[in-house]
This record gives structure tokens, C-alpha cells and sequence, in this order.
């Protein structure tokens, strides 16, 4: 069974020139920010945004990141990037695809774990907050509604 298209996001981006290391290559640790705009997409489109988090008292750190760089990004190249949730009850696992927008070459895969801490206390809880649950237990039921 393929994941809802509900929990899968993508966005566009240029790759500008200050993202590039003297290869003239997209540098390495910029990948990390292209992966950041594809999750905050993805949570915005689940209505879960980084001010409702806040405002809900749950932070969600990164505590696991793996990224496997297949072809390199250049400038100008204009990337897709793509983030869907597979893992969501004790924590959020999403995986990432960076590909080349006009040929949809794969460039990159990823994968990031967050869990989630209440705050102030910084107290990990053992599942994902209500919050997020309910956003999508609807988000994948509307999907299947229109199967």
C-alpha cells in the first residue's frame, strides 16, 4: 500500500549561487536547510505549523538525520523536494527526496526523526501529541474519502 498522498509535500526551489562550495556544487550542509523547507511545507499543509507547536508546548528536535547524495546540485538548477511522513505514533520519521525539477532525477535521499519534547520542562514524551495525531488521522481520512 503506497503512503497518502496527505502526508507527502513538495516544494521548489532555485538553487542560488551562495549555496555553493568551490566544486561549484550545492556544499553539503545546505542540503540539511532544503530538507527543513520541505517538513515546514508538509506541516503547514497538515495545519501543524512551527507557531502552533509552540503554542501547543511541544518541540519537535531532530535527532537523527541521514542523507545519501547520488548527483550533485548545480546553480540555477531547479530542485524538487519532497517530504512524507512514514512514521508517526512515538515519533515523526519523514523521508526526503531531492530531484531534479524539469527531468525528476533523483539527486538525493534522506530521512529525519524528530520526537516530541513538552516544553518548558523539555519532558520527551512517549507519543506524538494529540495535536498532531487528530491533524493527521483527518488528513489521511480525507485522503481515502476521495479514493
Amino acid at each position: 500500500m503506497s503512503r497518502p498522498r496527505a502526508l507527502t509535500a513538495s516544494i521548489e526551489i532555485e538553487v542560488p549561487f551562495h549555496d555553493l562550495d568551490p566544486a561549484d556544487i550545492v556544499w553539503h550542509g545546505n542540503y540539511a536547510r532544503y530538507l527543513a523547507l520541505a517538513r515546514d511545507a508538509l506541516m503547514r499543509q497538515l495545519g501543524y505549523s512551527h507557531a502552533q507547536m509552540k503554542d501547543a508546548g511541544v518541540l519537535w528536535p531532530v535527532v537523527e538525520m541521514k542523507l545519501r547524495y547520488m548527483q550533485p546540485a548545480r546553480l540555477d538548477q531547479r530542485l524538487r523536494v519532497s517530504a512524507t511522513i512514514v512514521e508517526h505514533q512515538q515519533r515523526l520519521k519523514i523521508v526526503y527526496e531531492i530531484a531534479d525539477a524539469a527531468s525528476g532525477r533523483r539527486l538525493t535521499r534522506a530521512h529525519t526523526v524528530q520526537v516530541p519534547v513538552q516544553m518548558p520542562e523539555g519532558r520527551l514524551l512517549f507519543e506524538a501529541p494529540t495535536q498532531l495525531r487528530t491533524r493527521l488521522d483527518a488528513a489521511i481520512a480525507a485522503w481515502q474519502d476521495t479514493e
